[in-house]
Formats: structure tokens, sequence, C-alpha cells
């Protein structure tokens, strides 16, 4: 069991907290019971597992313990209080997994299009680790094929940010976008269509048609998207609001989105549902 603060084990797992650090090693944390749950569920690769001894005294616990090991992930006992201090959790559940960022791939717009792989989101700029994760489930929900991030969003593997996606990183590809430009000028040389959210659009979000190769596009609530995709955008829609607020935040305006989409791709008779 381990018990040194300088053991290099340890020392690992405190640096995959840091941003730079997992990007390097394209590895990132998982916490929590549920969570380790949804791994084993997905078959998601994972490279060593910290638990509490404490954990075996419960059934679920043991069987956890008992998938984990074996899928091949080295098992490694901690002490209670060590562990309380590589938790990221105020009151942790006893265990946590380094698991592997998935490959990265490539993104053929034209591809995609031609196979009904359609639905695309677009993060931009979406700070708060709780509004993306939100956004990541909900796309997930939707039957969305690809939640694509820009720069200047908070990271997808920050730990606050994957626990509220409730599992769904497992389900859906999540994609950092480099090339910003390039990326672009691919989706609308592709034929997509950048459906950008703007309180001040005139055309009502149920007024766009979302049935195709469409990309909704989330930006923050300090300043909404961006401005070359605003000038990008084949549609600019608002979300009605005939109450009294003035806004919605990030996470809940890509929910109505998502749904919107998938209320109108069931009405025309599409299949939504991904394999």
């Amino acid at each position: 069991m381990l018990v040194s603060r300088q053991n290099l084990r340890i020392k690992y797992v405190r640096r995959l907290h840091q941003k730079k650090f997992r990007d390097s090693e394209g590895k990132f944390l998982i916490e929590g019971i549920r969570f380790l749950e949804e791994a084993i569920n997905a078959n998601w690769p994972l490279e060593a597992v910290f638990y509490e001894p404490s954990l075996e005294s419960g059934d679920r616990g043991r069987l956890l313990l008992g998938n984990l090991s074996k899928s091949g992930a080295a098992l490694i006992a901690v002490d209670k209080l060590l562990f309380s201090e590589i938790a990221d959790t105020e009151s942790p559940q006893g265990i946590l997994a380094v698991a592997k960022k998935p490959l990265e791939f490539d993104f053929n717009p034209v591809e995609w299009s031609k196979a009904q792989r359609d639905l695309l989101v677009l993060v931009d700029g979406v700070r708060d680790p709780g509004n993306l994760g939100t956004i990541i489930r909900s796309a997930d929900a939707a039957g969305a094929d690809c939640v694509f991030i820009l720069k200047g969003t908070v990271d997808p593997y920050n730990t606050k940010t994957l626990r509220s996606t409730m599992g769904s990183i497992f389900h859906i590809p999540i994609i950092n976008v480099d090339d910003r430009r390039g990326f672009l000028t691919g989706l609308l040389a592709g034929g997509w269509k950048l459906v950008v959210g703007d309180p001040a659009a005139q055309k009502l979000l149920c007024h766009a048609d979302l049935t195709r190769d469409t990309v909704l596009v989330i930006g923050s609530e300090a300043s909404g998207v961006s401005a070359d995709l605003h000038k990008d955008a084949g549609s600019l829609v608002k979300i009605p609001m005939p109450g009294r607020a003035e806004s919605l935040n990030a996470g809940v305006a890509a929910g109505i989105m998502l749904y919107e989409t998938v209320r109108q791709r069931m009405a025309a008779g599409r299949i939504i549902a991904r394999p």
C-alpha cells in the first residue's frame, strides 16, 4: 500500500491535475465509483487504478475492483489520508484511475455527410467546466456525432468538466481544434451549415432548417461566439424567451438547440440514434 507523498506514482497522479501535463502525456484522471463503472462499460483503456483498501469492504466496491482487475489495469492501494490529497473531490469515494485520451482522428466533412454523421457541436470560448460538461452530456443524449472544442474553451479533461459529463465523455468523440481557420473552411466547403445562437438574431431557432449537415455553435455567456463564426454562420438564430430573464447559460442553450434539432429530424422521419 502506498503511504508516501514522494512515491513516483503519487507524484505522477498529482501532475495529471495540470492541463499541460495531461496534454503532453495523453492521459487524464477519472474519479468515483460510478465514473469507473461507466469506463468499464465503455471498455475505456485504463492504465492504473488507485483505491483505498476500505473500498473492498462493500459489495459494489469489490465487484468494481474485480472488473477493473479483469480489464488489465494495475490496481494500487493507497493510504486513506494520502488518497484524499490526490483526489479532486471534497468527499472522495476512494477510487480514481489514470485513463488514456482517445486517439485523434481526421475529420472529413464530406465523408461524414455522406454517412449521415451530420450533427456536430462546436464550442467556442466556454470557460465554465460545468457548462462544458453539460454541453457534452446533452450532445451525447441528443445523438450528436462529435463535439469540437475551439481554443479558449475550458479543457474537456478538467476533472470538474468530466464529472459534469456524467460519463458521456466515453460515448461521444471530443476533438480539440488546433487549426481553427482550416477547420471552418473545410466545414463550409463540405456544405455544412453553422447555426449560431445570438440573442440579437431576427430568426427564431425553430425557423432554421436543422435537418441536415448542421453544426450547432455554442459561445460563452459573457461574450457569445467569436466574430469569425458570426461571419461564417449559415443561420443566426435566437431562442425565444418570453419571460424576464435576459439570457440562458451556455449549457441550457445548447440543450435547447440540440433538442430542437432532434424534434425537426424526428418530424422529418430521420433515424437520429447513433449506432
